[in-house]
């Protein structure tokens, strides 16, 4: 049988340090495969690096099929729970993984919605069922905010945060987050500037991120504070002060990043 590599599922597997590989090739060289490799059909789902091993080395190794997935969306969700149960995952990681799990149940649940007629009605039927089969004991696969923090073993206001810095944020900044060099909490609030600030903030490097981040926040407590009026009185008649030239500045800046911010929405839903 030739065993088919599919990219997507690849996707959700995390590569190996050189060093692990090296350790992990070392392990397969003296010992052989030992663990076998887990099929769906002839889509390889789980053994993709001892794979990889043995048939660079010409190393026999054995398959098992599994009965377990209906679908290819079965699989996604499996490698999904496999991930997440982990612990070396970072929190951003469990975020993405717990949104890109809500994607694919909604995407499920959307071909067999009720309106569709009885003939959908019975495949819904049949793609919970496989689900079930998919999902751990006791796993009930849910799809709000709330639901996705359980699975991820987050806070919904995290999960909140992931979900706009995946829609929002330009690739730079996600890359940022991904390294560690920005937070998720200072990442989520630089996804709300402009495209182009946010590619420049990214371009000046962590330190320019996070005071990209602390600009906005500065911002938008101005803006929850109620502005002077327009008209300060001032010692002389006429006359502005120190004091009220400072505060004025401040509503203006305040006023243009709302503008600005009110902009990037309106382009982002364009």
């Amino acid at each position: 049988m030739d065993i088919v590599v599919n990219e997507t599922i690849k996707a959700y597997i995390d590569p190996l340090t050189p060093e692990e590989y090296r350790a992990l090739e070392r392990s397969i060289l003296a010992e052989g495969c030992r663990d076998a490799l887990v099929l769906w059909g002839n889509m390889l789902v789980d053994g993709h690096n001892r794979y990889a091993i043995c048939r660079q080395h010409d190393v026999p190794f054995q398959t098992v099929q599994s009965t377990r997935f209906g679908s290819i969306e079965d699989v996604h969700l499996w490698m999904i729970d496999q991930h997440l149960g982990r612990r070396s995952l970072s929190d951003f990681q469990r975020g993405v993984l717990a949104l890109r799990k809500r994607e694919i149940v909604a995407e499920r649940l959307s071909r067999t919605s009720p309106e569709a007629g009885p003939e959908a009605s019975a495949a819904k039927a049949a793609t919970a069922e496989a689900s079930a089969a998919a999902a751990p004991a006791g796993e009930v696969h849910e799809t709000t905010r709330e639901a996705l923090a359980r699975v991820a073993r987050l806070s919904s206001s995290r999960v909140m945060q992931i979900e706009r810095i995946q829609k929002q944020a330009v690739p730079e900044v996600v890359a940022a987050v991904k390294a560690g060099e920005i937070s998720i909490n200072a990442a989520a609030t630089v996804a709300s500037l402009p495209r182009e600030e946010q590619v420049a903030a990214a371009t000046g490097g962590k330190e320019e991120l996070k005071q990209a981040a602390r600009r906005v926040r500065e911002s938008r407590k101005t803006l929850a504070v109620e502005p002077p009026p327009r008209h300060v009185e001032t010692a002389v008649e006429g006359e502005d002060t120190i004091e009220s030239l400072r505060q004025r500045v401040a509503v203006l800046a305040a006023e243009n990043m709302r503008l600005r911010e009110q902009l990037a929405q309106l382009q982002r839903e364009a």
